[in-house]
């Protein structure tokens, strides 16, 4: 039996894939590559390429693979892109999430992990956010990804799915110097990117009431994310308890600034970022506490920050 990943030919989703091999689990993908790439995926994993929109395309997946269940990762990521594109965020979040769970249902198959997001909280007004903290999306991802969570919540209830959603924060690192993180709108890459065409790094905001001015934001390596993966599926595999909703995030935060002094640290490229004026919306502070991930799925920060920058700069200089 294999588990299907959904997006894991992404940085996530081949983060997982590989988390599945390293406990010897048989792992299927299906990605469309529209922000993933073919070489992310390793030698001997069946690879489908297409999108989840198409159900004829799953139909084919679970006929010629013996799927246990489903790490759904696949989906439109952009938070800040989706206030111009709601329509295109609904259609591959809400919409593709549908299709994916009547083809499930079709196949027998009734485990799923689900992709979700700190996006669902919003502006959260407490220090750390639980998984009970009001959910207050600001933007039309992560209202779609609260529906992803409610379709699997649902179809619980109609057909038996057994299912659990992992709510992420900053995702960061790279677990293999071939995986690196690619989007355009991401912390990480951004500040490596203007490193590499000698542009000075920009920070938003050095005002708020944070110990060094700067937002404080909570990063989690990709690799430790991965094996929470693997551990809720093993869980939903062997008929354990398991909670709806899971936050993954370390309890502590990072500043911004924090960040850039780290970056100038291990890439040895001396920098004061620039400053610029804070981005309407952004919060002070997001943390969230870990905890219940901690209990059930094997879930803690195995990387320090000096690890999570110089793995994703280590995987940044591999692909020049």
């Amino acid at each position: 039996m294999a588990w299907l990943v959904t997006g894991g030919a992404g940085y996530i989703g081949s983060h997982v894939v590989r988390a599945f091999r390293d406990e010897d689990i048989d792992v299927v993908v299906v990605d469309d590559l529209s922000s993933g790439h073919e070489d992310f995926v390793p030698a001997g994993v069946p690879f489908y390429r297409g999108t989840i929109l198409d159900g004829a395309l799953l139909e084919q997946v679970f006929s010629e693979n013996e799927i246990s269940g489903v790490v759904h990762v696949a989906g439109y990521k952009y938070a800040g892109v989706s206030v111009q594109r709601p329509l295109h965020t609904y259609e591959q979040n809400v919409t593709a999430t549908a299709v994916l769970l009547a083809a499930m249902q079709e196949a027998d198959v009734d485990a799923i992990v689900f992709s979700s997001s700190a996006a669902v909280y919003g502006t959260p007004d407490v220090d750390i956010v639980t998984e009970t903290t009001p959910k207050s999306p600001e933007s039309p991802y992560g209202e779609s990804k609260l529906i992803g969570e409610w379709l699997l919540r649902d179809q619980g209830v109609a057909a038996g799915l057994r299912h659990t959603a992992l709510r992420y924060f900053n995702v960061v690192g790279s677990g293999d110097p071939s995986l690196r993180d690619t989007s355009p709108h991401n912390l990480f890459p951004l500040v490596f990117d203007a490193l590499v065409d000698g542009r000075t790094p920009r920070i938003n905001g050095t005002d708020y009431p944070t110990p060094d001015g700067t937002c404080v934001r909570d990063y989690i390596h990709v690799a430790d994310l991965a094996v929470s993966h693997v551990a809720a599926a093993k869980r939903l595999d062997a008929g354990e308890s398991i909670e709806p909703v899971y936050n993954l995030g370390s309890g502590d935060g990072v500043s911004v600034g924090e960040i850039m002094s780290t970056v100038a640290d291990v890439t040895g490229i001396a920098f004061t970022p620039e400053v610029g004026p804070r981005r309407p919306g952004d919060p002070a502070r997001i943390v969230a506490s870990g905890e219940l991930a901690a209990r059930d799925l094997d879930w803690k920060m195995r990387h320090t920050l000096d690890q999570m920058v110089r793995s994703a700069w280590e995987a940044r200089q591999a692909a020049s």
